[in-house]
């Protein structure tokens, strides 16, 4: 690690440019985030070298409406709401799914999309909801599921999607001119789906350099710099540091899965807004499936709580520390916002490792 650090040293002192400005590369990877806050990577860079977290955590950038709507399907009759742990926690307008189940309605923890289809077999009376939220990661997955459920004939398994795809974001903060990013370190797992060939569109047309990097703190750090080399040439190419895991076409089997049963829709994102064509919908054959067309329920105007600034963290506006209620009133004990209920958020980070 020592060799690396020297070696990022080492290509900041042959760039061209003001020391005196910053160089902004951002990680839109809630694991890198994590991975960054406990290695304690940013302590190890020069000042002017900033690593911002950007919307890498799936939980967090979920729209508030998007918890809400499945706060109220929960309150209809025989419903059972089954979701990932980290959702059960993130608060909405007016409750959360872990006191709904507090308070009598049957809202249970899955570690896969399998488990649910297991809970709608096991009890063919009731209506199984499986509230999934993740990137082109997870979404193979449950298309997977939904062909089983298909082929089974399981007519009580509804999916309410609120699956992202990465590169409408992506491309979207590579061209803010409030961040002004200087390059991107991409995330692991979801470039092992997708490959690198997505990343040249975002790095062509926004002059911004990518690499691919792995998890461990070396892999972090030799992606750093991997993308000074490049701010320094002036270059905006896609790399994988990631090599033993990453191709650049990607996984074909999963993306050919994952094709069949989702196609691309415009979906609101937790800070960043409506972002055309960057969330998942289910085709026209698999709607059966699709627990928002088959629940209708009314929404309440979603309120985010006062002072909470989870939502310019995700856009890497904000530091965790810049939020008021950080460390005080919001805390992995007791959140207020979705950024610190995450295993993956970055004020979850930055309150267990002290960034």
């Amino acid at each position: 690690m020592d060799a690396l650090i020297f070696a990022i040293r080492y290509t900041l002192y042959a760039i061209r440019i003001d020391m005196n400005k910053p160089i902004k590369l951002m990680e839109v990877c809630g694991t890198h985030t994590m991975a960054i806050a406990r290695a304690g990577i940013k302590k190890l860079l020069p000042p002017h070298v900033q690593l911002i977290s950007g919307p890498g955590c799936p939980v967090c950038v979920t729209d508030q409406a998007d918890i809400d709507r499945a706060l109220a399907i929960t309150l209809l009759p025989d419903v059972i709401m089954t979701t990932f742990g980290d959702m059960m926690r993130v608060p909405g307008t007016e409750t959360s799914l872990q006191e709904m189940k507090q308070k009598g309605a049957d809202v249970r923890v899955v570690y896969s999309c399998m488990d649910a289809l297991e809970v709608a077999r096991a009890h063919p009376n009731k209506s199984i909801v499986f509230m999934g939220v993740g990137f082109e990661t997870t979404s193979p997955t449950i298309a997977a599921t939904i062909l089983e459920a298909k082929r089974q004939r399981i007519k009580n398994f509804f999916i309410l999607s609120n699956f992202k795809l990465l590169f409408p974001a992506l491309d979207l903060l590579a061209n803010s001119k409030k961040l002004r990013i200087n390059g991107f370190i991409c995330p692991g797992h979801v470039s092992v789906i997708t490959g690198s060939q997505p990343y040249e569109a975002v790095a062509r047309h926004s002059r911004k350099p990518c690499v691919i990097t792995g998890f461990e703190a070396s892999d972090i750090l030799k992606g750093i710099e991997l993308l000074l080399q490049q701010i320094d040439k002036s270059e905006y190419l896609v790399m994988i540091e990631y090599k033993r895991a990453v191709r650049k076409q990607g996984n074909k089997k999963a993306l050919s899965v994952l094709n069949k049963v989702f196609k691309p829709v415009d979906a609101k994102w937790r800070g960043l807004g409506m972002i055309k064509k960057s969330g998942l919908g289910l085709r026209r054959e698999f709607t059966p499936f699709s627990a928002e067309k088959k629940f209708k329920v009314k929404v309440p105007k979603p309120m985010q709580h006062k002072g909470c600034l989870c939502g310019e963290v995700i856009q890497g506006l904000k530091m965790p520390q810049e939020c008021s209620l950080f460390k005080k009133a919001c805390t992995p004990q007791r959140p207020v916002g979705a950024c610190m209920v995450s295993s993956e958020g970055a004020c979850a980070a930055a309150f267990t490792y002290g960034e």
